[in-house]
Order: structure tokens, then C-alpha cells, then sequence
């Protein structure tokens, strides 16, 4: 079924969106022009690769035809084809679909599994401690917080849980057999799991991948969730983020694994509620035999 946009709707939520992907990388943006950093904010950008231009690209989503479109530069667009009415565009998922069906698919399973499986809340964030485990130089020039010793304390007081292959391929040499899993690409999708902060993070990477078949608003919404998210992840970390407004949350002591575990619960209901509306959006009726929920492994 095709919704049409008027031309004035349509215009009106592309000039909207645009308005709010630069409010949202106004401070990396005028900080790349400063040459400053910041350690919490501009993550997003160089470990997902994707620039401020990126974000203000509005698309409408699968099955949108916009009214009196052919003749913008939308035309010109990748994933763009005629509509049903005279001027009139919409995004051509047949041909999105013959370039990217594999990726699609990847995607498209990857959100259907991780959102039907239960979260696991028993991580405590200790993926960034395994990261610095036993070693004198770090991936970010920031000082521990509580020094090399006591942090490795911490982690041999714990147990590590960590599910996600690009969590867990940055573990210290010391610290990988310490882990409870061995995740690999392949496996990715059976131990991808809400719980997981990286794995809520990467909602905004697979609502990029599904480009133009994901509705521009949600593109943002998985921005701003994956921004928040960083923000815990730094502030559970090893590492003093205070001076960039990262207070830290303390898991090496009880209550900071309860403000850990509530803040964890409440992304995972926000990852998981985006991960339904971009799988509503671009594969609307689609069920599919191969993303039925399968347990989280136990070893």
C-alpha cells in the first residue's frame, strides 16, 4: 500500500529534519572546525564513519510516494524512481533490493532477533575496563579514573559477559579469555541481545544501512539514542570523563551497578521500541522464517 505526501508535507518534514540534524552535530561540527575533541560526543562519528551531511538527508521511507518531487535534486538521488502520479517520486526498494538484498536481509534480521530476544543486564559495562586490562597504553588519551592497578583489580573481581563482537575484539590479549563468550561476525547474530549498550548504539548504524527505506525521523531518533548511550558507556568506563560532563557511574561499587542496570533497562526499552518501528518501516509484512528468536547461549 503507497501513502502519498502532498508536496507542501513533505517539504515542510525534510526542512524540519534538516533543522534538527544540525542542531544535533552543531557542537562536533564547530568543534572538527576548532580541531578540538571530544571524547563522549565525537565517537559517533569516527567509529560509525558517518558524516553531519549524512544526517541531514531526509527520507520519507518504503512506500511514500512524494508529490511533485521529480523535478528537485531528489531525482538525482540513488534509490529514487517515478511514482504513480505524473511528478511524483518514491523510493525504489525493487532496486534497492537487487543491489543490497544481502545487507537488507542482514539488517532486517539483526533487528527482528536482537528485539525478540531477552536482555541480559549482568555486564555492568565492564567491556571498556576489559579494553585497558593489564596494559600501559590505552585507546583513549584520557587517565584512569582509578589507576592501572585498582582497574585491573576490578575486572578480576568480576566476571566478564561481554556479547558484542565490537565490544569484545578490543579486549586486551589478558582480558579475552576472561570472557564468559568468544563472539564472532558469524555468531553476531545469535548473541546480539537489548541489554547490550554497543548493540543499542548500532541501531542508528542499521537504520543508515537501510538508507532511504528508513523514514528520516527515525534515522534521528537512533542518533540521539545512540548519543545517550555513549554517554553511559563513558561514564561506567574506566577512564575520568568528568572534565566532558561524564560523571562517572561507579559499577566497581554496588549502587553504581543499580544506576548502571536501571539506565541499561530503560536504552534497551528505547532500542528495542526503534528497532520495531524501522523493521515496520521497511519491511512492512515481511516475516521471515530465519529471524525467529533463538536463546541467548549460557557458555
Amino acid at each position: 500500500m503507497t501513502t502519498h505526501l502532498a508536496a507542501d508535507d513533505w517539504r515542510a518534514r525534510a526542512e524540519a529534519h534538516a533543522e534538527r540534524a544540525d542542531a544535533l552535530t552543531a557542537g562536533h561540527r564547530a568543534r572538527t572546525a576548532a580541531r578540538e575533541k571530544h571524547p563522549i560526543e565525537d565517537f559517533l562519528f569516527t567509529y560509525y564513519s558517518y558524516s553531519p551531511s549524512l544526517l541531514r538527508r531526509w527520507h520519507p521511507g518504503a512506500g511514500v510516494e512524494l508529490e511533485d518531487a521529480a523535478a528537485t535534486p531528489r531525482a538525482e538521488w540513488r534509490w529514487y524512481a517515478p511514482g504513480e502520479e505524473r511528478g511524483s517520486l518514491v523510493v525504489d526498494r525493487a532496486a534497492m533490493t537487487a543491489e543490497k538484498g544481502a545487507m537488507l536481509a542482514l539488517v532486517e534480521r539483526m533487528l527482528r532477533r536482537t528485539a525478540s530476544r531477552p536482555g541480559a543486564f549482568g555486564c555492568f559495562g565492564l567491556h571498556e575496563w576489559a579494553m585497558v586490562y593489564r596494559q600501559g597504553e590505552h585507546r583513549h588519551p584520557v587517565p584512569l579514573r582509578l589507576g592501572q592497578a585498582a582497574t585491573d583489580e576490578v575486572v578480576e573481581a568480576h566476571e566478564l559477559r561481554c556479547t558484542h563482537i565490537d565490544a569484545f575484539r578490543f579486549f586486551t590479549p589478558e582480558a579475552t579469555p576472561r570472557n564468559r563468550f568468544a563472539p564472532t561476525r558469524e555468531s553476531q547474530p545469535e548473541l546480539e541481545q537489548p541489554g547490550c549498550l554497543h548493540a543499542g548504539m548500532d541501531v542508528y548504524k542499521w537504520a543508515v544501512k537501510l538508507g532511504p527505506l528508513a523514514p528520516g525521523e527515525l534515522l534521528l531518533d537512533a542518533f540521539e539514542l545512540a548519543r545517550d548511550i555513549r554517554y553511559l558507556d563513558m561514564q561506567a568506563s574506566p577512564y575520568d570523563m568528568e572534565p566532558w560532563g561524564g560523571e562517572p557511574v561507579r559499577i566497581e561499587t554496588a549502587e553504581g551497578k543499580a544506576e548502571y542496570v536501571r539506565r541499561q533497562r530503560g536504552f534497551a526499552e528505547r532500542a528495542n521500541g526503534l528497532r520495531r518501528e524501522l523493521l515496520d518501516a521497511a519491511f512492512p509484512g515481511v516475516p521471515s522464517a530465519a529471524s525467529r528468536p533463538s536463546p541467548l547461549p549460557t557458555v
